[in-house]
């Protein structure tokens, strides 16, 4: 019998594709028919790499055509499969913002919420507008550090919405979970809890207008920094270390994180916290107790920028205790300090404005999207 492709599509058009509502003719999955004498070739395109759709697919297509015109004919069915991106959490600007900064670190310990902080307070008193997003779940820490443990963020309303507004503090303005968890209560929450929490912090907070946007990461490379990731177009990310090798090894595992082919977000380089310890009596001297110059090797290996140096001074640690960052002590050795580093972090985030397209939020279709290794 002659076989008519018209007739074929017609008839085609009596199955639907498991799990879609649309017949398969009408949804696009079939690409072609082609008819040569007694044989039907079909070509089949499906969005679903599961077995059994696609075994159904074929069966549904060969039971039709034997029924409909004859059971000599041989059916030939071509399935390819094509999985779309899924993007249910796309990257979202937060009008208002220039720059989204990551400050991260490979391990905890290394005084990263602290540099955050106190990197925060230089940038104000350079003249920028500065915000700090707080997102160490658990152990949120910044409350403590500018003296609002116990601040309540209000709502206010904008644009006919209500949003969180931020607490301000030294002219910084900051959210944390912190703020909605009683000081001794353990935040004992899954990942997707704390994600969710996070973009609530991020998208229903009425952060204003910001030159900088500080996000204080939690230690190591999980589940937490993805999440960010994939929420918000980061500008940069700034690894915090100390100079001990067992810290640079775990720097080193947070900056290829970062620089890794399904993440791709811009290092704009290593701080190294702890460098030297400096007596308050014999301020000339340095004690290089865990390593000397760690980080800024690591930075030269890696060939990333080094921001600087943060000694072990004790006032640093008071500072961080009472709520008063220790960059706001004028005219000491450690506002220029901090002064220096923030000055070359401003630096690296305009160069890398200048020469790079803006960052991407991650799109992670897969487990192997949460690996550099090449698949």
């Amino acid at each position: 019998m002659k076989l008519d492709r018209k007739e074929i599509l017609k008839a085609l058009e009596a199955i639907s594709i498991a799990g879609e509502g649309k017949n398969m003719v009408e949804s696009g999955a079939v690409t072609n028919v082609i008819t040569f004498g007694d044989e039907v070739v079909v070509d089949l395109v499906l969005t679903t790499p599961a077995m059994h759709i696609k075994k159904r697919a074929e069966d549904d297509i060969r039971k039709l055509i034997h029924e409909t015109f004859s059971a000599d004919i041989t059916v030939k069915v071509n399935i390819k499969v094509e999985v779309p991106e899924k993007n249910e959490i796309k990257g979202k600007t937060i009008p208002g913002i220039s720059n989204i900064i990551a400050v991260a670190s490979g391990k905890g310990g290394v005084g990263k919420s602290t540099v955050t902080a106190n990197l925060a307070v230089t940038l104000g008193k350079m003249g920028f507008k500065v915000g700090v997003l707080d997102a160490d779940i658990y152990g949120p820490s910044m409350p403590i550090m500018f003296d609002v443990e116990n601040a309540k963020p209000v709502s206010v309303e904008v644009d006919g919405k209500s949003k969180m507004k931020p607490i301000e503090s030294y002219e910084i303005k900051l959210l944390s979970i912190g703020f909605f968890t009683a000081p001794s209560q353990a935040v004992i929450w899954r990942g997707p809890m704390a994600a969710k929490a996070l973009n609530q912090m991020i998208f229903d907070a009425a952060w204003g207008d910001l030159d900088f946007l500080l996000i204080d990461l939690p230690p190591g490379t999980g589940d937490i920094h993805l999440s960010i990731m994939q929420s918000l177009p980061i500008t940069g990310a700034v690894v915090v270390s100390t100079p001990q090798a067992v810290a640079l090894a775990d720097a080193k595992k947070g900056v290829s994180m970062f620089l890794s082919e399904s993440i791709n977000v811009p290092v704009l380089g290593i701080i190294e916290n702890m460098a030297y310890f400096t007596p308050e009596e014999l301020p000339e001297n340095k004690y290089y107790i865990f390593g000397k110059e760690g980080a800024k090797n690591l930075a030269a290996d890696l060939q990333v920028p080094f921001l600087g140096e943060v000694p072990i001074v004790q006032s640093i640690r008071e500072a961080g205790d009472y709520g008063r960052p220790a960059a706001l002590q004028t005219a000491s050795p450690l506002e220029k300090v901090f002064e220096d580093i923030a000055r070359n972090v401003v630096e690296e985030t305009v160069k890398r404005n200048d020469n790079l397209p803006p960052t991407e939020a991650i799109k992670i279709t897969t487990m192997a999207g949460c690996s550099a290794v090449k698949k």
